[in-house]
């Protein structure tokens, strides 16, 4: 029996199988589409997954989606006529796209698959819950999921146990911490939907100086339910995220969008916001664990992607571990309506904790190849060992290696399969790969990737975090590691353990032995503007564009001043910084 989980039409379009209980492949269709945070019917994700499972769409016995379209449309039309004739107009052109899309879900899978079996509707929310609970394997275990907005839910928190999930609260719309989060990004001139992290990483170069006037946006409960104060914000008319009353209060106008000047100001608002989402994820969580009884948190919904807030929770909440989806956003909701399909509707026995986190496409040796020759690359073939020890002389050398192996990662996150890596010993590394290769803000930190088995050794931290979404502290007395060492000494941990992917920790592992440092500088291979690279050839054109000095791809070690030229324009050239 196959089950295939889908979810699109606002952002992070994506689709997931599952064949007899195995999550066979998960993608977003912004891998194939090569556009960012894609949003449309996930038509190459969907032939993807199928094609991974080794079947057709004729295969596939249920389809379900990870929203209540119909619930969705209720909210915008009720908010609507509660404040007409306001937004009108964005009102008046989003009509028509829904009504299209989700709203007519059958018609699309009939009309561009071939599919005319059953589909069935999740809710927003609870495929949040069941992207987390089911896949953490535990048997038992609080949920709390926070994110913009679902059909009518903003945040909800219940309990896991066995196969049933139980939703026992929710803050409903229009009062949000994601949308607070989402209005306080573009306040500070940044993309809403897609730049939210670039505020965390701004936030330690600011101190918490405005935490106070926040306070005046959102009025936050000692259990940490919360309610915004709408004076401040638009969105219910769907004109703006905000009202000049927010800039008032807030003593600046809004930041040109990606182009003003950032300054102590933006940063300390940057700071502040994050004192504002700590504690009320803090406080969230502590009163959920104590509610049910269940020390053992999983995490769900954008703000999940928050790695501080998560990292805040495991050291101030009185939680015993905590389990975050790897593709916490919209994207995992694709996820979690199969899970629950699966595991909460058809009561099939549940998965060990998600056994993978590779679950995008892949190439053979032989497709990388004839990838390489297409180009007329030059590049040398080694064996394993040579492989390592060639890759390890490179970063040894201080050069930037791009690292392209296996099937690619599920989430937002590079974790060793498409990556770019540098040495974390190496002062000017984190400049150079922001500037050269990467295209982007100065300010952004770089995650380490650690052994497993050494976490503790570097950073202060007593548990795995594999999927790059915990910040902890660098200890001292250890050899320095600029380049991954945030202002505020902080880290975004990845651990990597042997059965997670052994040629990446192996690579690691023989990195410390060379040089004492168990770690290595992990970011994903993309540059601004564009999703992490899926393709061999995707990631040749990649490497081509920007100053990477080597890519590993495969068992292929290629040298950047070896390769005939490719007539592209550059990165550099492209953002106009030549």
């Amino acid at each position: 029996m196959r089950v295939l989980g889908l979810s699109c039409f606002y952002h992070d379009a994506a689709a997931c199988l599952i064949d007899e209980g195995t999550i066979v492949a998960a993608a977003t269709e912004e891998s194939f589409s090569r556009k960012k945070h894609d949003s449309g019917f996930p038509k190459r994700a969907i032939e993807y997954v199928l094609r991974e499972a080794g079947t057709q769409i004729e295969g596939v016995n249920a389809v379900i989606y990870y929203d209540k379209p119909l619930k969705k449309f209720d909210r915008s039309v009720r908010t609507h006529l509660a404040h007409f004739p306001f937004g009108l107009g964005p009102f008046a052109r989003r009509m028509p796209q829904v009504i299209g899309t989700e709203l007519r879900l059958p018609k699309l899978l009939k009309d561009e698959l071939g599919y005319s079996g059953p589909v069935l509707y999740s809710e927003h929310h609870l495929s949040h819950a069941a992207s987390a609970f089911y896949a953490s394997g535990w048997e038992e275990a609080s949920i709390l999921t926070v994110d913009g907005v679902g059909e009518w839910t903003t945040s909800s928190w219940g309990v896991g146990r066995g196969s049933d999930i139980t939703l026992m609260g929710e803050t409903r719309f229009p009062h949000s911490l994601g949308l607070l989060y989402s209005a306080i990004t573009y306040y500070l001139g940044f993309k809403v939907n897609s730049a939210e992290y670039k505020v965390m990483g701004l936030a330690p170069y600011g101190e918490p100086v405005h935490v106070e006037k926040l306070r005046q946006l959102i009025h936050i409960a000692e259990d940490g339910s919360f309610r915004l104060d709408m004076k401040y914000f638009d969105f219910e008319r769907g004109q703006r995220m905000y009202t000049p009353a927010l800039e008032a209060l807030l003593g600046q106008p809004t930041r040109p969008l990606e182009t003003g000047e950032l300054s102590q100001f933006h940063k300390d608002i940057a700071r502040s916001l994050q004192v504002i989402v700590d504690e009320v994820m803090v406080k969230l969580a502590t009163h959920i664990v104590n509610t049910t009884g269940c020390r053992k948190l999983c995490l769900a919904g954008g703000v999940a992607l928050n790695c501080v807030a998560n990292g805040e929770i495991l050291r101030r909440a009185p939680v015993e571990d905590v389990f975050v989806q790897p593709s916490a956003g919209d994207a995992g909701g694709a996820m979690g309506a199969a899970l629950l399909l699966w595991n909460g509707l058809l009561k099939k026995p549940r998965l060990p904790r998600l056994p993978s986190v590779y679950l995008g496409p892949g190439e053979s040796d032989a497709q990388i190849e004839a990838t390489l020759q297409r180009y007329s690359a030059k590049y040398t073939r080694l064996e394993r060992a040579a492989l390592l020890e060639r890759a390890c002389d490179l970063l040894e050398g201080q050069k930037v290696v791009g690292w392209h192996h296996g099937r690619m990662e599920w989430g937002p996150r590079a974790l060793g399969h498409r990556s770019i890596l540098g040495d974390p010993r190496v002062l000017d590394m984190r400049d150079i790969i922001n500037r050269k290769i990467k295209m982007r803000e100065g300010f952004r930190p770089f995650a380490p990737s650690v052994l497993e088995e050494s976490v503790s050794d570097w950073f202060e931290i007593d548990r795995p975090s594999p999927y790059m979404l915990m910040v902890a502290q660098v200890r001292g007395g250890k050899t320095p590691l600029p380049s991954v060492t945030h202002v505020d000494n902080s880290a975004r941990i990845q651990t990597i353990s042997r059965e997670q992917d052994a040629l990446y920790h192996d690579l690691i592992a023989r990195f410390g032995e060379r040089t004492g440092v168990p770690v290595l500088i992990n970011t994903s291979m993309n540059v601004r503007g564009e999703p992490m690279v899926c393709s061999a050839d995707d990631t040749y054109r990649c490497f081509m564009r920007t100053e990477m000095d080597a890519l590993v791809i495969g068992p292929f070690v290629l040298l950047k001043e070896e390769q005939p030229p490719l007539h592209l324009k550059s990165a550099a050239e492209e953002f106009g910084l030549d």
